[in-house]
This record gives structure tokens, C-alpha cells and sequence, in this order.
């Protein structure tokens, strides 16, 4: 396939330049972002593929700023002193970094306190860091961008809970719909009057006028924040489940329920040893779980999933001019892996016109992480030679990528295994490998023979000395060599098409033209 064809294929674009090597995407390189909220300050520093950035650095502070807020009307103070002293090293940081000027935001605590514009002043004062405000609306759109860093094509509600509030914001197709936010973070609701029936009557009473004012949403719910996050770590040790890798975790209703009747059995210290989750934060999270049951109850969503991304990933998705937003931040982030440090960067194209005879008839959410594979396939180069396959798993599935879903993580992971390995029995990835049904297992290894195996027989990206031909109804596998390129089919390469053939069921056939 030449440039021109493959320019015109459907969904070939992401190949056809890298996306960070453009101005605009050079001026998104480095990104510092500081969320002010009622429970946590966080830094963020982004930096890497344009389209989905790495955390280049991430520091959190615990500082109850709105602790108590919901009594006083003011903000804590001794979450004030802390805050500050976070605000001043995170701005050392980024001095000693070279950045731009820190975008900053305060939510819920600082906006509703009536000491926040005085607060507000002395971070100016002390740090340098100016603090934008931002309201209820302007909370969920950001949260909701967040989300859409991630997920491009997301359909559903993002709903991001802080210490003070909690925001809601539909999305569809990429866009933003109605907005709302309501008093319902946990620090607010901790000192509610009439005990735990109180706060669930107050609970009840503002979801449902929420639900009334956003209208059927029956498609996935988007969790953000710290205690959804707390919420599922606590869900996954209850499942024991083998990829505690938060983005994109998927929940059932039913399974929170479940979970839900596991905090309120499991005494606290137990259950901050098996799910990691900090105390502090541990305190908050079943206030947490029945915001999120009342949610459940109104809503009805298909499911419910976890989003790593939130308001810092909202801010830098501001920042993406509209072209930038549209492309694929999987692809985006493998194409940037592949430049920074394969041995042969480019290849990745070159290899996935090689093996993309095998999967004629997959759809496109398939041939997407087929292209991820291609592009991944050597940037684990510089490991050892006897830990190569299990650093390309642990890549591929604990990775900080977007638009990947975790049996899409399994998928890649034991693609790149087989890139560099025989056999996933026996590995510690077997329990990983059962996210996967027998179609997608069956898949993944023979993508990841066909890339082993097309790997040996080109020295120079856009070198189309090789290419296969599958037969599925006659069970047989051609290989079309030509004839400059005979000699690269030795014994090793040989033993990799045999072992190709075999994982379709097929007959190896050697086809040499001029």
C-alpha cells in the first residue's frame, strides 16, 4: 500500500504524521495545573504526546479546606495553613521546572466561604499564583472535558464529587449538555442533623431534584474523584481483582451494592490494609457510597465507570485547539511512544500493513488496537532480553493511557507478550489473561506472532519486500517474498511463520517473486 492509498483509507490518519510535532501540539508540551478543592490541592504537570500527555509530575496534599464550612461559613484554618504551604512548594516546582505561569482553580470551599476572596489574595501574596474561581456549572463542564480527554466519543453522565459539592454534566458524541451542581460533597454532609437517616433523607432530596432537572440518562455513569476513586479501590479488593488499574474501571449496580454492604461490615482498619485507601480519605468514603447509591437509584445508568481524568485533564483539553481534541488519544500517545524510543520509528506503520491480512473482517475498534500494537512493538527494546515480554505487558496494561478499556489493556498487553514470547501459561499475567473471552486470547497471539515474525524481515521502515496472504476457508498462509529479500528468511524466520501458521490452524506456504 503506497502513501496515497494508505491517506485514503478509512481511519488511517493517525499514521500519517505525528500530531506532536505541529506548533500547537509543541506549545501543549508542558502543562502545570493546580486544583484548589475542598478536600485536596494538587499539582499536575503534563507533558508528552499532545493528545494524551503523560503525568510528567502529580503531587496531592490533603488539606480539608472545607471541612466544617457547612457550620462556620468559613474555610478551615488550619486547611488554610496547609494549603498554602503546598501552593508555595508547588510554585517552587514549577519555577525550578521552567514552566508557564501555574493555571490555577479553587472550587466549592474557596467560593462559597466568606473568607475565600481574603484567601484568595494571600495565595497572590505569598505565592504568585492567582486562583480562578470557579461556579457549580463551570466545575462539571471542566470535569466533564476531563472526561472527554479520555473518552472522545463518551455517551452518559460524568459526575465528579469533591469535599463539598458534587457536579453533573451529560455528555454525547464529544459534546457537553445540561449542566448542574448541588451541596452533596461528603465534608458538607458529615455534620448533617438526625444521623445517618437524616443525611440519607437530605441525600435523596437533592438527587432526585437533580434527576428531575437532567432528565433520563441511562447510559454510563463517569465517576470523578478522590472518593469514587477510594470506592472502587475498595471494590476491586473485594473481588480480588487482578488489574487495579483505576481509568476505566467498570462497576455494576449490583456489585456496588455489594460493595456498599462490605464497608459497612469490614472494620475500618481492615479495610484501609486491603484496598490502600488512606484513612482521611477512608472517613469520607460511606457518606461517599450513599450519594452513590441515591445516584444509582435515580439515574439507572447502563453501568458505572471510573475516570482517572477530571478537572486538571478539563484545564488542559481548554488548552487543545479543535483538531487536537478530535484525534485519537490512544494512538497519539503509542505514535509519541514510538518516536521517543523504538530502535526503527516509523516501522510501526510498515508492520501493520504486514500483518492486517490476518484480520479482514474484525471491526474498527479492533483494528485501532492493532495499530497500538504495531507502534508499540519495539519501544521495550532496552530491557533484558528475559524480562522483555513481561516489560511489554506491564507497559501496555498499568500504562496511563486514554481510551482503553481494561480488557483493551489485556488485549495490547498479551499482543506485545507474544511480540517477544511464546507462551503466557505459567506467566504471573494468566489471571490478567481472562478479562479477555477466547476470541480476543485467540486474537491477541496471533497479532502478536504476526508482529515476532514481521519484525525479522525488514531492516528500513517503508521496505515492502514481504507480505502475507491468508486463505481462511483453505486453511492456508502465504508469505510473498521477493526475491532481494530472500535471504532475511533464515532458520529463526522460518520457525516464527510455522509458529504463526500454527496459531491459525493453517499451512505454511512460501511464495518468491521477482
Amino acid at each position: 500500500m503506497n502513501d496515497q492509498a494508505q491517506a485514503a483509507t478509512p481511519g488511517w490518519d493517525p499514521f500519517g504524521h505525528a500530531l506532536f510535532d505541529s506548533p500547537s501540539a509543541r506549545a501543549l508540551s508542558r502543562v502545570g495545573v493546580v486544583d484548589v478543592g475542598s478536600n485536596s490541592v494538587r499539582l499536575v504537570i503534563f507533558d508528552g504526546a499532545a493528545r494524551s500527555p503523560a503525568f510528567f509530575y502529580n503531587e496531592k496534599v490533603m488539606c480539608g479546606l472545607g471541612a466544617g464550612l457547612a457550620e462556620s461559613g468559613l474555610l478551615n484554618p488550619e486547611g488554610k495553613l496547609r494549603a498554602l504551604g503546598a501552593l508555595r512548594r508547588f510554585q517552587q516546582l514549577a519555577e525550578g521546572i521552567g514552566l508557564p505561569p501555574l493555571t490555577a482553580v479553587a472550587t466549592a470551599a474557596v467560593r462559597e466561604a466568606s473568607d475565600g476572596a481574603e484567601f484568595r489574595n494571600e495565595v497572590l501574596r505569598e505565592t504568585g499564583i492567582r486562583l480562578w474561581v470557579i461556579d457549580g456549572n463551570e466545575e462539571a463542564r471542566l470535569s466533564a472535558q476531563g472526561v472527554l480527554l479520555g473518552w472522545p466519543g463518551a455517551h452518559g453522565l460524568v459526575c465528579d464529587l469533591g469535599g463539598a459539592s458534587m457536579e453533573l454534566a451529560e455528555v454525547n458524541a464529544g459534546r457537553i449538555g445540561k449542566r448542574l451542581s448541588a451541596p452533596l460533597g461528603p465534608l458538607r454532609l458529615t455534620h448533617l442533623p438526625g444521623g445517618r437517616k437524616g443525611r440519607e433523607t437530605h441525600i435523596k432530596t437533592l438527587v432526585r431534584a437533580m434527576a428531575e432537572h437532567m432528565g433520563p440518562q441511562r447510559d454510563r455513569l463517569f465517576l470523578v474523584g478522590g472518593s469514587w476513586r477510594a470506592i472502587a479501590q475498595i471494590d476491586m479488593a473485594r473481588r480480588n481483582y487482578p488489574l487495579p488499574v483505576l481509568h476505566e474501571y467498570r462497576m455494576s449496580t449490583r456489585a456496588l451494592r455489594e460493595t456498599q454492604r462490605f464497608i459497612e461490615e469490614t472494620a475500618p482498619d481492615r479495610l484501609r490494609r486491603l484496598s490502600g485507601v488512606s484513612a482521611a480519605r477512608l472517613a469520607l468514603v460511606p457518606i461517599a457510597m450513599d450519594v452513590l447509591i441515591r445516584l444509582l437509584r435515580e439515574f439507572r445508568p447502563r453501568d458505572v465507570a471510573i475516570s482517572s481524568y477530571g478537572i486538571r485533564e478539563g484545564l488542559l483539553y481548554e488548552h487543545m485547539p479543535q483538531h487536537i481534541r478530535e484525534r485519537d488519544p490512544l494512538i497519539e500517545s503509542c505514535h509519541f511512544s514510538e518516536a521517543k524510543d523504538a530502535r526503527m520509528p516509523g516501522f510501526g506503520k510498515t508492520l501493520f500493513n504486514f500483518v492486517m491480512p490476518l484480520f479482514k473482517s474484525v471491526p474498527e475498534s479492533r483494528i485501532r488496537l492493532i495499530k497500538a500494537a504495531c507502534l508499540l512493538h519495539d519501544v521495550s527494546w532496552r530491557a533484558h532480553p528475559n524480562y522483555r515480554a513481561e516489560v511489554c505487558f506491564d507497559n501496555a496494561t498499568r500504562a496511563n493511557l486514554g481510551g482503553l478499556d481494561h480488557s483493551e489493556r489485556v488485549f495490547l498487553g498479551m499482543a506485545l507478550l507474544y511480540r517477544y514470547s511464546n507462551k503466557s501459561e505459567g506467566t504471573r499475567f494468566e489471571r490478567l489473561c481472562d478479562l479477555l473471552d477466547e476470541r480476543g486470547r485467540r486474537e491477541a497471539v496471533i497479532l502478536g506472532k504476526a508482529m515476532r515474525f514481521g519484525a525479522m524481515l525488514w531492516m528500513q521502515k517503508d521496505s515492502p519486500m514481504a507480505a502475507l496472504r491468508w486463505f481462511p476457508r483453505k486453511r492456508v498462509l502465504e508469505l510473498h517474498l521477493t526475491r532481494a529479500a530472500s535471504a532475511l528468511y533464515g532458520e529463526a524466520a522460518e520457525a516464527r511463520f510455522r509458529s504463526l501458521a500454527r496459531s491459525l490452524e493453517a499451512e505454511p506456504a512460501l511464495r518468491l517473486r521477482a
